[in-house]
């Protein structure tokens, strides 16, 4: 099984190719490629490769399926005997994408 680590937005997601993944806001359409350069591990048919603190010449290349917002969280600030009380909503926004190819180079 061909799997790989990669790191975008910060955060890090195990690509499988045919997965579908929701990562942080990219740029680009519905139905664009992207590709991630940085792959910290890679396993190919159980041969485990790890960078430092990447793969040089590894990338996997994705579609971009849709972008959407998430869940509403509520932020509430409260001071109690001061009469004070904030409440705010956030949607955090995400693309959907479905890994296509993992080169490991």
């Amino acid at each position: 099984m061909t799997y790989a680590i990669i790191r975008t937005g910060g955060k890090q997601f195990r690509a499988e190719p045919g997965k579908t993944l929701r990562v942080p806001s990219l740029l680009g359409e519905a139905g664009h490629d992207v590709e991630f350069n940085e792959v910290l591990l890679g396993s190919d048919n159980g041969t485990v490769r790890t960078g430092v603190p990447t793969l040089s010449g590894a990338k996997v290349t994705a579609e971009i399926v849709k972008h959407g917002l998430g869940d509403k969280i509520v932020v509430f600030k409260f001071k109690r005997r001061k009469n004070y009380a904030r409440k705010q909503g956030h949607r955090q926004g995400y693309t959907e994408i479905r890994i296509k190819d993992i080169t490991l180079g």
